[in-house]
């Protein structure tokens, strides 16, 4: 992501992606998408085999007072950084990205409109922030700033998913859904999410009747 943590803003976008999961999402199959591919679990390290599997107890979930928490203590170094560099776009989107993160998304929303205002063309964070306005249950918002960041970057994929998800769920805009998808995937062919897209296409095409005509 195009932030502190020195990811590239094509593998940022990437890791945002999958974003709207947790929110009114349809039966089962939109649910834990829009586009977050940080969620990829983590493997094990290559050792030997226990004859007898190990048992243990999963830690419990933080709540959102130990995340909040959590993301003010990794906040502090950037925030002391921000003082002396009040206009670094970048340095703003890493805050916000810790926010959000940590489900704050009204205080991530913060840094990422300060963040734009000075990099108005950052389609990766306008990406961020419509996610996060769409976690609070602003469409509009949230389709507002998607809509901005595909005039800076018209065939940004994770983009193009996210508006397509949101006006489905969102604005019950089928037909802009699908619109946004196969454009997706006519502008993006080795997307690297393309099943997902082309489970979600006919399953709204499969509702409305539209049918998988002009794929």
């Amino acid at each position: 992501m195009s932030d502190t943590r020195a990811v590239s803003g094509e593998q940022w976008a990437l890791q945002r992606a999958m974003l709207l999961g947790a929110v009114c999402l349809v039966v089962g199959l939109a649910a834990g998408w829009l586009i977050r591919g940080w969620e990829s679990p983590h493997t094990a390290a290559a050792g030997p085999l226990a004859t007898t599997p190990a048992t243990t107890a999963a830690a419990p979930a933080p709540n959102a007072a130990q995340l909040k928490l959590q993301a003010d203590q990794q906040a502090t170094p950037l925030l002391e950084q921000l003082k002396a560099q009040p206009e670094n776009a970048g340095l703003l989107a890493g805050i916000g990205n810790l926010y959000y993160d940590a489900q704050q998304y009204q205080t991530a929303i913060d840094y990422y409109g300060k963040s734009v205002k000075i990099k108005p063309a950052d389609a990766s964070v306008r990406t961020d922030l419509g996610t996060a306005y769409w976690y609070l249950g602003n469409a509009d918002a949230a389709i507002d700033q998607f809509n901005t960041a595909l005039n800076y970057a018209p065939a940004n994929a994770n983009t193009l998913f996210n508006r397509g998800l949101v006006k489905w769920e969102g604005k019950g805009d089928a037909q802009g859904a699908i619109a946004d998808w196969k454009k997706l995937l006519a502008t993006n062919p080795g997307y690297e999410s393309k099943d997902k897209v082309e489970q979600m296409l006919a399953k709204v095409e499969k509702q409305t009747g539209s049918g998988m005509t002009g794929q």
